[in-house]
């Protein structure tokens, strides 16, 4: 049979074939005496024991008095902080693109401030300003600050993502707008936005993973009762089962974080489904606001980010 040339890369030869095959070999030996040797250590200390490891099979309070009260936080805090960061993340990239300077420079100054600081520190600044000058409960006020903190930081991160993504599109699209008499408002929603948006997709996801993640931090320094927090006191009273809690919680973060990578990956998958060709789509109610008369003449200053010039 013959084998099909590739486009961006040499077919390997029977020699890098038997090399690759022994390299893949190696790895995998390595790969299990490394998982043997963990295996063995965790078993001296008696971490594998079935007793460690029963609660989380056969006792359901172990799942209704900390791993689901704290999934629940986890899950209010990150969808919060998606729900807030999102469209801020948005507003301040389409701003970093506006043609006013103001605009230009106000947005970008505050998306390089908050993008440089940890998030951690966000996190722990907000929770002494919200103990300072709020009247905040001291149970809901951890809430409070890791949310703020998520979302400084990663709205600052998303607006880079959103810019860098209207950015990647051809210069043409935004000429072609121009064009047919569009106003940068219009070019914006209606051409670069819906086309930026799937391949933005991929780094959007990215960081909402990292915000799911990143709401450990508050249980770690603020005592936020989420995932990770709720290792403590379940090895506490189950028999000092540290290994197995925390391998619980990891499975936990992995489902969580899969089921968002996967809906956004069905959701990708739609968009291009939907888009068989790159061109924006226009509704009948925008072609006729186009058609009006007035319409065709110098483009207003409506919207806030001009795209690519």
């Amino acid at each position: 049979m013959k084998t099909r040339p590739a486009v961006l890369y040499d077919v390997p030869g029977p020699r890098a074939r038997r090399r690759n095959l022994l390299y893949t070999l190696v790895f995998l030996v390595a790969l299990g005496l490394l998982l043997w040797w963990v295996a063995r250590s965790l078993a001296d200390k008696n971490q594998l024991d079935w007793s460690k490891w029963e609660p989380f099979f056969t006792d359901s309070r172990v799942w209704t008095t900390y791993v689901l009260p704290a999934l629940k936080n986890t899950v209010i805090a990150a969808a919060l902080a998606m729900v807030i960061a999102l469209p801020l993340g948005a507003l301040f990239g389409i701003g970093r693109l506006s043609d006013h300077r103001w605009v230009r420079m106000g947005a970008g100054t505050v998306v390089e401030f908050f993008r440089a600081i940890p998030v951690l520190i966000l996190m722990l600044f907000a929770n002494a300003a919200y103990s300072e000058f709020t009247d905040i409960s001291p149970e809901t006020r951890p809430l409070y600050a890791v949310v703020t903190g998520l979302v400084l930081y990663n709205g600052s991160v998303l607006a880079e993502v959103v810019r860098a993504g209207i950015l990647a599109l051809p210069a043409g699209q935004t000429d072609a707008a121009k064009a047919i008499g569009m106003r940068k408002g219009q070019t914006m929603t209606y051409v670069l936005l819906p086309q930026s948006v799937t391949a933005m997709l991929p780094a959007l996801v990215s960081q909402l993973v990292v915000i799911v993640k990143d709401t450990a931090l508050g249980g770690a320094m603020l005592g936020f009762s989420e995932l990770l927090a709720s290792v403590r006191p379940m090895s506490a009273n189950y028999g000092a089962n540290t290994i197995a809690s925390f391998t619980v919680v990891a499975v936990v973060f992995v489902a969580l974080n899969f089921l968002l990578t996967s809906f956004a990956a069905w959701l990708e998958a739609r968009l291009r489904r939907a888009k068989k060709s790159t061109g924006a789509v226009v509704g009948a109610d925008a072609v006729e606001e186009l058609a009006a008369p007035g319409e065709h003449g110098q483009a207003g200053g409506g919207g806030g980010g001009g795209g690519r010039t």
